[in-house]
This record gives structure tokens, C-alpha cells and sequence, in this order.
């Protein structure tokens, strides 16, 4: 798999959603979560798409399928999905890790990456600005990541300035070169740290009125498909769905290296 795919996970994933079902239409809200709770379990993509393509023949099978109903989301995949992974981890055994390290690597210029932390910055400060008024607490937050994302961006450019000429045949995208000193498991690493706290901020600072709004948006979208779905799945799914919320809400953006795309 190219590991630059892993990056453009999401992207990669709803557009194969798409030709599967013959219809480009919008992913929805809970469909998107989880995209993001397979992410997180560290699923590869690979092993989703290939567990799409078997939750599909399934279906194709199914009293729905054959009467011409076609399959509207992403839930019916879960368990083709997971079993698609658990493969996927058996094949893997025994494959040092060294492979991927240097893969991912190779992903990014230093340049793409201290663009993207600039964004999210910026996005982070009119944010803040936004809830200043209502709550300074969480403004302070906000403005204190941006910082955070900063600072970062300039170690990062410190460390590429002192890094020694890379080897052109180990260069980034498009052929822009990356040094070791570019570690994005590292990076993205941190960035979830940074992200996990300001979930907690969000999470605090919603209006109870909103958090049981989504909870009740979360409920409807997963009442038909509950009895299908492990405690373990439905938690981890329910997390992410509100942590997506969150996010638009306020207008905070996703942290994470996989929305670099």
C-alpha cells in the first residue's frame, strides 16, 4: 500500500464508499466518525477498503440487497472491516517497524508540514476570538495551542536548517527533500496530545443544552443499527461523533497529521 494513501485516509475511503454504491453522495455525520474511530484504532486502509468491498458482496446477498435497496452506511461495513484488520495484523507479524518508519518519513516536506501547523494556528486564534466574549477560559485555551503549534513550526524549521543535505534518493513528495530530523510519528504523536486536550476544553465548555443535542442527533442515527455494534464499538464511536460535533461547533480544527490531505 502506498503509504501516502494512509494520509489521504479519509478522502480515500468515502470516494471508494462512493463507486461502491454508484452514487456520489454526501457521508454522513456518523459515517464520518467511524472513518475516524477506525483511524484511531490504527485500521489500515488497506484493510478498510477491502473490508467494504466483502461488507458489499454481503449485501449484494441480503433480502435488501436483492430487492434493489442499496446500502446507505458505513455502519454495515464495521465487522467486515474489523475482520479485514485482524487479517491484516496476522500478515503483518513479525515485520520490524523500521519499514514504516522510514516510509512515513518520507511523506511530507518540512514545508507542507509548517503550512498545515500555520493554518491550524490561525484557525485556532479566530476561534478564540470568536469565544472571547462568552468564554475566556476556553479563548485562552485556544490561543494557548496556537502558540503551542507555533512554537513547533519554528523547532521544526531550526532542525531542517541544521540538518545535514538529505539523500535525493530518500525525498519527500513531489520530490521535496525531508530530513531525519522530520519525524512525524513524533509529531503526530504530540498533535494528539494537543488534540485530546482540547477536546476536554470543548467538551467542558458546551452548553448542556447542545451536548444533549448531539447526543440525541448520535441516538437517531444509531438506533437501527445498535444490536449490531459491541459495547466497545458503540463507545468508542459515540466518543468520536461528539468530538466531531464539538469541533464544528466552535470551529476548532483537527490537529492530526490524517487531515493533511
Amino acid at each position: 500500500m502506498d503509504p501516502l494513501n494512509y494520509f489521504n485516509y479519509f478522502t480515500e475511503i468515502e470516494e471508494h464508499f462512493w463507486r461502491k454504491r454508484g452514487a456520489h453522495v454526501l457521508v454522513s455525520p456518523l459515517d464520518w466518525a467511524i472513518v475516524e474511530t477506525w483511524q484511531k484504532a490504527g485500521v489500515p486502509l488497506e484493510a478498510v477498503l477491502r473490508g467494504i468491498d466483502r461488507a458489499f458482496e454481503s449485501y449484494a446477498r441480503s433480502r435488501r440487497g436483492q430487492a434493489g435497496r442499496p446500502l446507505k452506511s458505513l455502519v454495515y461495513c464495521v465487522d467486515a472491516v474489523l475482520e479485514a484488520a485482524a487479517e491484516a495484523r496476522e500478515a503483518a507479524a513479525g515485520t520490524g517497524p523500521e519499514t514504516a518508519r522510514r516510509a512515513q518519513a518520507e511523506l511530507f516536506s518540512a514545508a507542507e508540514i509548517a503550512a498545515y501547523l500555520t493554518r491550524n494556528g490561525e484557525r485556532l486564534c479566530r476561534a478564540a476570538e470568536a469565544v472571547r466574549e462568552a468564554d475566556s477560559a476556553l479563548a485562552a485555551r485556544l490561543e494557548r495551542t496556537a502558540g503551542q503549534l507555533a512554537e513547533r513550526r519554528a523547532a521544526l524549521a531550526s532542525s531542517e536548517a541544521a540538518a545535514p543535505v538529505p539523500d535525493p534518493e530518500r525525498s519527500g513528495r513531489e520530490g521535496k527533500p525531508v530530513s531525519a530530523a522530520l519525524d512525524l510519528e513524533d509529531l503526530e504523536r504530540w498533535l494528539t496530545v494537543l488534540e485530546e486536550k482540547l477536546a476536554a476544553a470543548l467538551t467542558a465548555a458546551a452548553p448542556e443544552s447542545d451536548m444533549v443535542a448531539i447526543r440525541r442527533e448520535l441516538d437517531r442515527a444509531l438506533a437501527p443499527y445498535r444490536r449490531k455494534m459491541t459495547s466497545e464499538q458503540l463507545g468508542l464511536l459515540e466518543r468520536q461523533y461528539v468530538r466531531k460535533r464539538l469541533f464544528e461547533k466552535f470551529g476548532v480544527p483537527r490537529l492530526s497529521l490524517f487531515y493533511l490531505t
